[in-house]
């Protein structure tokens, strides 16, 4: 398993993304680019994302947000009928925790709006905790990588969820860096549709591509 984290991690020049939330530990304003990212193209995300941060810089001033505000600022990505999960975690977080994001899954999890996926890029980026994190994305690769041949909705299917937690468990790296990189990887190369085999550094380990 250390073999496809070193790989991915080695090759992410070839398919490496910058985005301004890359560049934060911060456990809030990292939570709200997934928030935002939550079925939206990343580039969609970056001005929003921006503008969001201008106006709610912190956890206090998102509680004290109206809710038609919050609206306008990401009606354009299509989320403005998530408004309110934007403020009841903020709220939530000030009177849970004093207006700290927690470092445990468990409290995270607690937090309307945050699913297993959030807590665990949260966990990674901003408290550099090793978790499975496991968006439809990067059960795409691990489905085609180990050959598992699953179909439908496989995100939470238990063979790719314990395949994650090898992945980022045995991982030598800070699992931030795992994480950019194989995000990057199944965005540029292991598509859904039509991935590039022909740039793709894992093809001749990839029981899907030796099989076909």
């Amino acid at each position: 398993m250390s073999n496809i984290s070193q790989k991915i991690i080695k090759n992410h020049s070839l398919y490496k993304r910058d985005f301004r939330w890359r560049h934060t530990k911060d456990p809030y304003e990292i939570m709200i680019a997934e928030f935002m990212l939550q079925r939206t193209k990343a580039d969609q995300v970056v001005h929003i994302y921006i503008n969001f941060l201008e106006k709610y810089p912190d956890i206090k001033s998102l509680s004290k947000a109206n809710i038609a505000d919050v609206s306008k600022i990401i009606r354009s990505l299509g989320l403005h009928w998530r408004s309110a999960h934007f403020k009841k975690a903020a709220e939530y977080i000030m009177a849970e925790y004093n207006g700290n994001i927690p470092s445990t899954r468990e409290e995270l999890l607690k937090i309307p709006g945050v699913g297993d996926y959030v807590a665990g890029v949260i966990l990674a980026i901003s408290f550099s905790k090793k978790a499975p994190i496991v968006d439809s994305n990067i059960a795409r690769v691990l489905n085609r990588y180990f050959g598992m041949d699953l179909e439908g909705e496989i995100r939470r299917n238990k063979k790719i969820v314990e395949k994650a937690d090898e992945l980022f468990s045995h991982c030598n790296c800070e699992p931030k860096e795992l994480l950019f990189a194989i995000i990057d990887f199944s965005a540029l190369v292991c598509t859904p549709l039509n991935p590039r085999h022909e740039i793709c550094p894992f093809k001749n380990d990839c029981r899907i591509y030796i099989k076909n």
